[in-house]
């Protein structure tokens, strides 16, 4: 991309901004030397590190890239043989932390939400704890050289510091004595040379047998090393030097170290440049309010409310626009000081911006284009030093644009034809289109000229533009109108200035016929727009209250299906617990039945059985059901009779009447007779008419021979306890069908059920005989019961 295109449309400001937000050199470096690209799948991958890193920003902060440093430099010393001090090995330690913790962050950030690309950057980094811990443990972080880094450096300190509280002692006694005091200029002990010495008074020089090591400025102060401590001294000089040798040994040990990781550490080094490169650029796309727009290699560009960088938030008029798909180059129109470069500069520098990876200041949905290059030619660069005048200026720069741009091009013209006669001008603007249009450059151009907006009408593919103008107010809106080619707004101004209207009529007089045509229809056209704009913003309103309205409804129908769920789970619950109680205390009435009947035989008391049945009714659970309705319907519909096969809801058995009043019936189930209410009995089959002269003879009552009533009981798989009582029913119901004779399938196993049922059938009062099956009947697997 031409720099002077980047210069053109501010580029560098964008950069400047981006900039402040890097946190390491490396980052810094990489946004100095960002370039807009023209590889489609290279600018996704670069807006998709933008995308990870906005959204790691957002659920986890910005990774910690603090201590991190650029270390290319020492490692290459170090590669060399080299040194480094201790300021350069602690650099790289730090930045050997820095890209442990911010692998740690962006990794367990990827565990949460997927950030794949910035993950597999981090994947990368590696990891050298051993050697930030031998740099951490040897140097502080003052960079200052640790007297644990070795028993040799701990030990020749230890000497140092008592020397030194040795030298200070003896001459802190030498200063406070009365005969030395009067002859020291301060009585203080100071370094000079890095010895120990005394202020002493120039013209007690002679009582002193030491060695002068410097004077004051005016010479009246002499700073002496006592003869007493200078072996002292000396002894002190050995040991700092025998210090730095042990120092330099040290830093040796650890410059080693650290140079046979050399291509890790600067592996790292630059993955942690794009790393903080792609939170950068999201921490500017915050700071924009930008979005992440949808790229495409088509020449399609699409901004919804598309906001230029540079401008004030408070005070930028959005701009809509589209070009590529039905139209490839916009002509705006219109008169200066209305926004028309602005609008120009935003396409472009939003297409910049896009195409280096970065978000750009438009709504969600936006659409930019990867274009070979981008040609402007914007602002009036007229040189006198050059003889060039503007006419001259532009021309040089579309001669350059038109000799460099392809079809893939994106082409931003402003004031095209301008600062030569108009005539010419139109004609040359118009043959400059014709060819770039030819070309199939998506072109942006704004002129003066009026023949431009009929040029815009007959050709295919292109589109007239303006920029709104508020004739009440007398000033522009900036507000970009594709579609509708602007018209000039002198007559009305002049008109709400005051002049006069005989000379404004006279003014319209001189106009042809042809342009005042086109001023009408422009006006019309921009007075449907108005009204289409005014219409869409009510339905807008509209959409906007139904969706409040359909958010409303939506909430509080699922507050009722959440309050509805509740109290069904709290009936469920309430249900489970009748129901449950209720079976423990059938279970208990079962027991005691069974007891009763081991105790007393077949003949139970009626007696027994009644209280029996009050202690289930006792039992049964009080839920709260609607009764079926088609079970009242048929008690009122349908008169039960005696002997009539009825469903006896309560107790979910079926029995035959016996009797039945208004109220009660008296109901044969089984072995037993119960007496129950008539609303809890529903008719299942009448009884065979009965001819009316008879009387009715509930307990001689004859029934014929039940379809319904089944032949054979099958039994396998049931323990005998249950099948005694199953054999049972299936009795009382055989014989009350007049049936003849039934099969007991009780399988063969181990004999223990047939030999159970047997015994119970040998003394059960409907049974005549029993024998077990023949050939065909089941052999012993059956035993077949004769009737009484």
């Amino acid at each position: 991309m031409d720099d002077k295109i980047l210069q053109t449309l501010e580029y560098s400001k964008i950069i400047h901004k981006l900039l402040q937000h890097t946190a390491t050199t490396m980052g810094r470096k990489r946004a100095e030397e960002l370039r807009p690209n023209s590889d489609l799948e290279d600018v996704k991958r670069s807006l998709q590190a933008t995308d990870e890193a906005s959204k790691a920003d957002r659920l986890k902060g910005s990774a910690p890239f603090g201590g991190i440093a650029d270390i290319a430099q020492s490692l290459h010393r170090a590669r060399i043989g080299g040194t480094l001090n201790a300021a350069e090995l602690l650099e790289i330690a730090y930045t050997a932390r820095g890209a442990r913790r911010v692998k740690r962050h962006l990794l367990q950030l990827h565990e949460d939400e997927p950030i794949a690309l910035l993950a597999a950057l981090a994947q990368q980094l590696a990891e050298h704890r051993p050697l930030e811990e031998a740099i951490m443990r040897c140097i502080d972080d003052s960079a200052e050289v640790l007297d644990s880094a070795s028993m040799e450096l701990a030990s020749i300190r230890r000497e140092l510091r008592s020397g030194e509280s040795r030298i200070r002692e003896k001459l802190e006694n030498m200063i406070r004595s009365t005969s030395v005091q009067k002859m020291l200029q301060d009585a203080i002990i100071t370094l000079r040379n890095n010895r120990y010495v005394i202020p002493v008074k120039q013209e007690y020089r002679s009582h002193f047998g030491g060695i002068v090591h410097d004077q004051s400025g005016s010479g009246a102060t002499l700073f002496i090393e006592p003869e007493t401590i200078v072996a002292m001294n000396n002894k002190l000089r050995e040991l700092r030097a025998a210090e730095e040798r042990e120092i330099e040994k040290i830093l040796q040990m650890l410059t080693a170290q650290a140079a046979e990781y050399e291509e890790d550490l600067l592996l790292n080094s630059d993955l942690l440049g794009q790393l903080d490169f792609a939170f950068a650029k999201a921490r500017l796309a915050h700071d924009m309010k930008a979005a992440l727009p949808r790229m495409n290699d088509r020449g399609f560009l699409k901004l919804r409310r598309g906001r230029h960088p540079l401008i004030d938030p408070q005070k930028v008029v959005p701009l809509d626009v589209e070009l590529g798909n039905t139209h490839t180059g916009i002509i705006v129109t219109g008169p200066n000081t209305g926004g028309k470069t602005v609008s120009l500069k935003t396409i472009g520098l939003l297409s910049l911006m896009a195409m280096s990876g970065m978000f750009v200041p438009a709504e969600d949905g936006s659409q930019l284009c990867v274009f070979d290059a981008i040609y402007a030619d914007i602002g009036d660069e007229q040189s006198i030093e050059q003889s060039l005048s503007t006419f001259s200026s532009h021309m040089t720069n579309i001669i350059r644009i038109l000799r460099s741009m392809t079809p893939k091009s994106l082409v931003l013209l402003d004031e095209l034809g301008a600062g030569t006669d108009p005539a010419e001008g139109s004609a040359l603007a118009i043959a400059i289109l014709d060819h770039i249009h030819r070309m199939g450059c998506r072109i942006v151009a704004t002129t003066h000229y009026s023949e431009l907006k009929a040029y815009a009408y007959n050709r295919k593919g292109l589109i007239n533009a303006s920029m709104e103008f508020d004739v009440a107010t007398l000033s522009p809106t900036y507000r970009l109108l594709v579609g509708v080619p602007g018209r000039s707004n002198a007559f009305a101004i002049a008109e709400r200035l005051g002049l006069s209207k005989m000379i404004i009529d006279q003014a319209r007089g001189e106009v042809s016929e042809d342009d005042l045509r086109v001023e009408n229809m422009i006006a019309s056209l921009e007075e449907d727009r108005l009204s289409a704009e005014n219409e869409r913003l009510g339905a807008e309103a509209e959409r906007r209250e139904m969706e409040a309205l359909r958010a409303k409804y939506a909430s509080e129908r699922l507050q009722f299906e959440q309050q509805r769920d509740k109290l069904l789970l709290k009936a469920q619950e309430e249900a489970r617990e009748a129901v449950a109680k209720a079976k423990r205390e059938a279970e208990d009435i079962i027991a005691d039945l069974r007891k009763l009947a081991q105790e007393e035989g077949a003949a139970v008391k009626q007696h027994k059985l009644i209280e029996a049945r009050r202690k289930l009714d006792e039992a049964a659970p009080e839920l709260h059901k609607p009764k079926k309705a088609g079970a009242a319907r048929s008690v009122k519909a349908v008169k039960i009779e005696p002997g009539d096969e009825v469903m006896v809801y309560s107790l979910n058995q079926k029995g035959h009447v016996v009797d039945i009043s208004d109220s009660e019936a008296t109901v044969q189930l089984g072995i037993m007779k119960m007496k129950v209410k008539t609303g809890d009995l529903e008719l299942i089959k009448q009884a065979a008419a009965i001819k009316p002269q008879q009387p009715k003879q509930a307990a001689s009552l004859k029934r014929t021979r039940d379809d319904n009533v089944r032949m054979e009981l099958d039994l396998r798989g049931s323990n005998l306890e249950e099948s005694i009582m199953e054999v049972d029913r299936f009795l009382d119901e055989s014989f009350l069908s007049g049936m003849g004779q039934v099969y007991i399938i009780h399988g063969k196993g181990t004999g223990v059920l047939r030999s159970g049922i047997q015994d119970f059938l040998r003394r059960h009062k409907h049974v005549k005989s029993y024998r077990l099956g023949n050939y065909g009947e089941g052999g012993a697997g059956v035993t077949v019961a004769e009737l009484k």
